[in-house]
């Protein structure tokens, strides 16, 4: 009786073990090496399937590419840095547009005086009515300048008579008007004379057989020319 017990509990203590090594199997689907249970290799390095192995049971060191892989990691986001703020504008300061050009002086425009306004014929004194001519044609209007640079008075004669003779007779005449302003309160310091004798003529005359109206014909030769230079009022 007591050998029947024993060989029955020994038999059900078998078909335990059995059951748990089935259910330890069909857990892992590959043989293991007892006791730590780990998965038995070949000599290969291969792993072994059991009967109850499933693609849902493959083990990534025997079947790596069975095994699902984890999804990557999502990135952490990056902390949002705000901008910086954009640099304070430097204040310009306006700038004055700049004044209107000063107007070009005018330009001295000579003032020409006939020798027959101011002096008999072949003379060099000025007459009544010359000396009334430079008042009105020079002295009242020089009034209208504020500083005065320079006066030129340029005498000029026709080409009747020797060169040295007209020449003489050119520089006389600058000579009298001169002294006739100067007399008057011009600075003689500031006033130059010329004579161009009958090296400038203006006019051209062909020889008549009537002095007289050769004469008459070189009467623009025969003039004064004054230019007077400064700052109008």
């Amino acid at each position: 009786m007591t050998t029947k017990l024993t060989l029955s509990a020994a038999l059900a203590t078998a078909a335990m073990t059995f059951s748990l090594a089935a259910l330890e199997a069909a857990a892992q689907g590959y043989v293991t090496s007892a006791p730590a249970g780990s998965v038995w290799k070949s000599g290969s390095g291969g792993c072994v399937r059991t009967g109850y192995w499933t693609p849902t049971l493959a083990d990534a060191d025997c079947d790596p590419d069975l095994v699902p892989r984890a999804a990557p990691a999502a990135p952490r986001p990056r902390a949002e840095v705000a901008p910086p703020p954009p640099p304070p504008k430097a204040e310009v300061a306006p700038v004055a547009p700049p004044p209107p050009p000063k107007p070009a002086p005018l330009k001295p425009v000579p003032l020409t005086l006939a020798a027959g306004e101011l002096f008999a014929f072949d003379r060099a004194t000025l007459t009544p009515a010359g000396r009334a001519k430079l008042e009105k044609e020079v002295v009242d209007r020089v009034k209208d300048y504020s500083d005065i640079r320079v006066i030129n008075i340029n005498g000029h004669g026709d080409r009747l008579g020797g060169t040295q003779y007209n020449q003489r007779l050119s520089e006389r005449r600058a000579e009298a008007v001169r002294n006739y302003l100067v007399s008057r309160g011009f600075d003689g310091s500031k006033i130059e004379t010329y004579g161009y004798g009958k090296t400038m003529p203006v006019k051209s005359c062909p020889d008549q057989k009537s002095r007289k109206a050769v004469i008459e014909c070189l009467t623009p030769n025969r003039r004064v020319e004054i230019e007077v230079q400064g700052t109008r009022r």
